[in-house]
């Protein structure tokens, strides 16, 4: 028999070990969620369209749709892919400060530029700090162990919409109750924007990463990537000379083998319906975000800066997209059956909040029309996150949501280049036909429905539409939200 006093003597130093760990956790979560916090601390990214317009830079409103804006879509369409992959190759922290970077180019254009060249320069940089998101949400993941990836993601998701609601909630009370001009906010903005550069300077650099920077299994002891356990490299011939890759071997590089692998799984009609949900549903969502203070500022031409409620509008999306969001994860339906039908009455929904906003001649419609329009669409994101990557490995789900993601912005762009550029249509927002180049966006993605629903039961029930073999075996990707931030 051990004493009793011994055994706890024996047990102290696991409990002695195990609360630095935790120490050190909370200070990284805590950190995390300040950094994510500030960095959306932008009191008056509401009110630029006004600020714009009005006295302060006396840009006219088709310089702003048919010069200024469209820039935005080109050039994210142009830095997509290259930021994308320079935050994996680059371990994330540099593109975060890059993103910093370009946050306080384009509040410094702002405040100092005069010209449609300055402020197309700002879309630029704008561009890039879009494009520069996914660092943060990828960042989030590469410090901590997987058992915490569920825990992070809701702390890290919590805090950027906290800071989007307070900087929307803070713009708004300073323009109506303290009457702070427009430059006054802006200049504001530009102070919280330099302290989260600074903060971005102490953030830990990690020593992986999802592509380029997996540690070697033979070095390092780490175990493969799950695309390399599903479908393994053959080896090199012992014949082979070091010096040369054998023919073929470009066949066996990790991102044509991960193409050939999502090529077999779009034969699936769940992993189709939802992706094409995404391309439609998110060009029509940037659509509208794009262009709606244009529109807010026709409908409402006002030169009182304080009877401008923009922010206000901003941060009721902001806590309807949160709840919505929430409450997704606790629909219990069957989707294989009910999937359509949602998809097709949401973005419905959508379609119709769209037209009443370019139909109507009052403010508050249009901004209730634009809180629910947002909150619709950020209820349906979770829904089709998961149905993409429940069954996907961390790889595939990555890959598959950037290439939704790259074809939705050339769908964007596309509409943009041919409704709204000066050099094609190039049409005022309140002049374009009813839904362009929003509404009819959702509208198709009902189509799309019908059409999959028609094609489904007209002599297809011999078409094999089951995964494959090496699909089912896949370890799944929806336990782990870094694939889908």
């Amino acid at each position: 028999m051990v004493p009793s006093g011994q055994v706890a003597e024996k047990q102290e130093p696991p409990e002695l070990g195990r609360d630095p760990e935790l120490k050190s956790w909370r200070c990284l979560v805590f950190y995390l969620c300040f950094y994510g916090f500030m960095a959306q601390m932008r009191p008056g990214e509401s009110f630029i369209t006004p600020y714009l317009l009005g006295t302060d830079k006396n840009f006219t409103q088709e310089q702003l749709t048919n010069e200024i804006t469209p820039v935005l879509s080109y050039s994210y369409l142009a830095v997509l892919v290259p930021v994308f992959l320079l935050t994996d190759y680059l371990r994330y922290k540099p593109v975060l400060l890059l993103q910093g970077l370009s946050y306080i180019s384009v509040w410094l254009l702002l405040l100092l530029g005069d010209s449609v060249l300055h402020m197309q320069f700002m879309e630029l940089f704008y561009s890039l700090t879009m494009a520069a998101r996914i660092a943060y949400s990828s960042y989030v993941f590469s410090l901590v162990c997987p058992a915490r990836y569920q825990r992070m993601a809701g702390y890290s998701r919590a805090a950027v919409l906290l800071g989007v609601f307070a900087s929307s909630v803070l713009g708004q009370l300073l323009v109506t109750v303290g009457r702070v001009p427009f430059s006054t906010v802006n200049y504001l903005s530009l102070g919280f924007l330099t302290f989260s550069l600074v903060l971005a300077l102490f953030l830990k650099r990690p020593k992986r990463s999802l592509f380029f920077n997996r540690a070697a299994p033979e070095r390092h002891g780490a175990s493969p990537s799950e695309l390399d356990r599903v479908n393994p490299a053959p080896s090199q011939p012992a014949d082979a000379k070091p010096g040369r890759a054998p023919l073929g071997a470009w066949r066996d590089w990790t991102l044509v083998r991960m193409l050939r692998e999502l090529g077999d799984h779009l034969r699936l009609p769940r992993l189709r319906l939802w992706s094409l949900w995404w391309v439609f549903n998110s060009a029509a969502y940037y659509l509208v975000v794009y262009y709606v203070h244009i529109l807010w500022n026709a409908v409402n031409p006002t030169t009182d800066a304080s009877s401008v409620y923009n922010g206000g509008a901003d941060a009721a999306s902001t806590l309807l997209g949160a709840i919505t969001s929430f409450s997704a994860g606790f629909v219990k339906i069957r989707w294989a059956l009910w999937a359509k039908l949602v998809i097709a009455g949401v973005t419905a929904v959508q379609a119709a909040l769209v037209f009443f906003m370019y139909s109507t001649s009052s403010i508050w419609v249009c901004y209730v029309a634009f809180v629910l329009f947002r909150g619709a669409y950020q209820f349906l994101v979770p829904i089709a996150t998961f149905q993409i990557a429940s069954s996907l490995s961390k790889e595939l789900c990555a890959l598959v949501f950037g290439v939704n993601t790259f074809f939705a912005t050339a769908l964007k762009t596309i509409v943009v280049l041919i409704v709204a550029d000066k050099r094609c249509l190039g049409l005022p927002v309140r002049s374009q036909p009813p839904g362009l180049p929003a509404g009819e966006l959702p509208s198709s993605v009902c189509s799309v429905c019908n059409v999959q629903s028609v094609s489904r039961t007209r002599g297809r029930s011999g078409e094999n539409t089951s995964a494959p073999s090496a699909w089912k075996q896949r370890p799944s990707c929806s336990s782990s939200t870094s694939c889908t931030s």
